[in-house]
């Protein structure tokens, strides 16, 4: 067989970053301005950005939009999730969606040995990839199809 796929390989390098004192309204900008659904809440420890949480755009419409509570108010800390679902490079396809599935998570940061932070996956990614893989595998039927019309003939 041989590849075998790896989460190093398929996330994205170019991570949206927030800090826990990032204000609400100043984290929601941030998801606008870059088109993205979450943002990795880091600290700076020794010259690394290490993973601490994650806010997504669903934790700022349930926790302050929909209750109607003041975004002002409130920081990235007070709403990010701290029960950080974290993979590694080396990690599989197969291993992320196992992970996505047992958590609930959709976005999970890639990080390096220290937890510092590499990278974010998302289910997005995931589906892309197998998206690819499903084709290649229609093309193969279709092949297999042709091929038997050709040698029947």
């Amino acid at each position: 067989m041989g590849e075998r796929l790896t989460i190093g390989e398929i996330c994205t390098r170019s991570v949206t970053i927030a800090f826990r004192r990032t204000s609400l309204s100043g984290a929601a900008r941030l998801m606008r301005d870059n088109h993205v659904g979450c943002l990795v809440v880091v600290e700076h420890n020794d010259g690394r950005q290490t993973a601490v949480g994650i806010l997504t755009d669903r934790d700022l419409v349930t926790a302050v939009v929909a209750p109607e509570l003041d975004i002002n108010r409130f920081c990235v800390e007070d709403v990010m999730s701290t029960d950080l679902v974290c993979a590694r490079e080396d990690d599989s396809l197969i291993d992320l969606m196992r992970t996505m599935r047992r958590e609930g998570v959709r976005r999970i940061p890639v990080v390096g040995p220290q937890r510092e932070l590499l990278g974010v996956v998302t289910l997005d990614d995931a589906l892309d990839v197998l998206a690819e893989e499903l084709c290649l595998l229609v093309g193969t039927v279709q092949s297999g199809k042709q091929r038997e019309r050709n040698t029947i003939r």
